[in-house]
């Protein structure tokens, strides 16, 4: 039996510019399971991030949720996040303690002036109420937790001093130290070498296991996706394209872009001299009012009535959605 954590409904996020106000989420609607992780692909400025932060209630001005809901499950009780001031005191006792996030780069998320041992164990004071000495030891055992060595020297060093794939680390912990129901990852290891990559992600997946957390894995990656996703979602222009369990959607995508995105992913069974696969054309600029599909301009199987009308979700089969006028 699916058992929802948090669920997005008909979630509209815009922000206002000099030149109008520009849609990041267009009404996308998707749920994530508890314990279970729902990968999120798609090209840079399709809406991964912004969906994210609309999520955790960081949407800063110019931007604004317009509609919609975003329910959370939380003690036998649904709550709905759009609902809750950002800064009031509700939101942030869910945010850092029921939901956590990681961000792309590290050294920009932790404070350069304070020890990295310090910056988790204020954060586990804060949701947790424990003392500073309960706190410093939960920290430390969280540093050796994800597998930082001399975690005790670790706790009193500063950003600056701890390699990418360390700084990481550190905000696995950081996220993790509270126990949180939902740990969002936006891009985790972009700036990571391959090496570390892969130490980062099977570090994810046996914490995850450890701590029953549901995560939502943001990348551009289908690798990373196979090797780490339950569900995926394929996101595009602000809305959400095709969706499915993730061996579905690896043996049989449906949407064009979803088969142009696995198309393109280099294969030790092309010859050398065969080109890489690539979408033609350019994601069209938000502003744009566009009638039919956004993909229409770029999709290789478009038809007379894409540019003119938007296509419904159709299901190909149980858990697997598209829209595309293809399957109508």
């Amino acid at each position: 039996m699916r058992e929802n954590l948090i669920e997005i409904d008909s979630l509209n996020t815009s922000f206002l510019t000099n030149e109008g106000n520009v849609p990041a989420i267009n009404g996308i609607d998707f749920t994530i399971e508890k314990g279970k992780i729902l990968g999120v692909v798609g090209e840079s400025g399709c809406g991964k991030s912004v969906t994210a932060l609309s999520i955790m209630g960081l949407i800063k001005k110019p931007g604004r949720i317009n509609s919609g809901k975003i329910l959370f499950s939380k003690d036998d009780k649904t709550i709905d996040l759009t609902k809750l001031d950002p800064m009031g005191k509700s939101m942030r006792a869910i945010r850092g303690n029921d939901i956590s996030m990681i961000f792309q780069e590290p050294m920009t998320s932790l404070n350069p002036i304070f020890k990295v041992g310090k910056q988790i164990a204020e954060a586990i004071m804060l949701h947790q109420n424990l003392s500073a000495n309960d706190a410093k030891s939960k920290t430390i055992e969280m540093l050796d937790t994800v597998g930082i060595p001399a975690a005790n020297e670790k706790f009193n060093e500063y950003p600056h001093q701890l390699s990418g794939g360390m700084r990481q680390r550190v905000m696995i912990a950081m996220a993790l130290s509270c126990e949180p129901k939902l740990l969002i990852a936006d891009e985790p290891t972009t700036a990571l070498d391959v090496t570390i990559q892969a130490q980062v992600l099977k570090l994810m997946n046996d914490l995850q296991s450890k701590y029953k957390s549901a995560i939502m894995f943001i990348t551009h990656d289908l690798g990373v996706i196979a090797q780490m996703a339950d569900e995926v979602i394929v996101m595009y222009l602000g809305k959400i394209i095709e969706s499915a369990p993730v061996k579905k959607l690896f043996l049989n995508p449906k949407h064009p872009y979803t088969q142009g995105l696995l198309e393109s992913i280099p294969s030790l069974n092309k010859k050398s001299t065969e080109e890489l696969f690539q979408i033609n054309g350019n994601v069209p600029n938000p502003l744009d009012v566009i009638k039919g599909c956004g993909f229409y301009s770029r999709c290789p199987k478009a038809m007379d009535i894409c540019k003119k009308q938007k296509p419904n979700t159709q299901t190909i089969e149980k858990n697997h959605f598209t829209s595309c006028w293809l399957y109508e």
